[in-house]
């Protein structure tokens, strides 16, 4: 295996997760695409808007590559997370639009250094805070992955829309009537294993 074949097939990890995380907008009402689905605040937009500032600083600072994309959700003085959430101000297209020039700037990085090619997080620990490409790069397929699932469950609560990418649902069924019969089982199990919980339509 030659040196660039490690590289590119975690890039392929890493925008297949990117792709992933977008195509969770797709069709979406804004209303549905800000609105607070958790009791933590997590909604569509807020997400993407997240992972673009995250990768941002991962690909940037990280390797002394910053960019000169304005962030001011993330200065010390911005409200505690406020990279979470997409002001009135702040179009569905602006932020998709900052995400898709992040790839851009994250790419060139990953063009640019060899997967062993060190840099620092400032905001990790000492101890830990040196890093490689490869490290890196690993890090964020994990964090875009994670909120891609965050972004999968989200959609689901807004209009019932599943799967993992656009090309691939990875479900077992497509069938309405299947997926009754099996969320049915799934509580049944649940009851079964927990004599103590509440009838349905009981609060817990």
């Amino acid at each position: 295996m030659s040196p660039a074949e490690p590289k590119a097939e975690l890039h392929n990890y890493l925008q297949a997760a990117r792709e992933a995380l977008l195509w969770k907008l797709d069709g979406v009402p804004e209303y549905d695409l800000r609105r607070p689905l958790t009791r933590t605040g997590t909604n569509l937009l807020g997400l993407v808007k997240h992972v673009a500032s995250v990768e941002l600083g991962y690909f940037g600072e990280t390797f002394g590559r910053p960019s000169d994309e304005p962030l001011p959700w993330l200065a010390e003085d911005a409200e505690p997370n406020a990279d979470m959430w997409a002001t009135a101000a702040q179009s569905r297209a602006d932020i998709v639009e900052l995400y898709r020039r992040v790839w851009a700037h994250s790419d060139a990085t990953i063009a640019a250094l060899d997967l062993d090619a060190v840099g620092h997080v400032p905001w990790w620990p000492t101890e830990r805070s040196e890093v490689t490409l490869h490290r890196i790069l690993v890090h964020v397929i994990a964090e875009t992955n994670r909120h891609a699932g965050h972004a999968d469950i989200v959609r689901e609560l807004i209009d019932g829309s599943v799967g993992l990418r656009v090309d691939n649902d990875n479900l077992p069924s497509t069938d309405e009537v299947w997926w009754t019969g099996y969320r049915d089982r799934v509580e049944r199990a649940a009851r079964a294993a927990s004599p103590s919980a509440p009838e349905p339509g009981q609060s817990v």
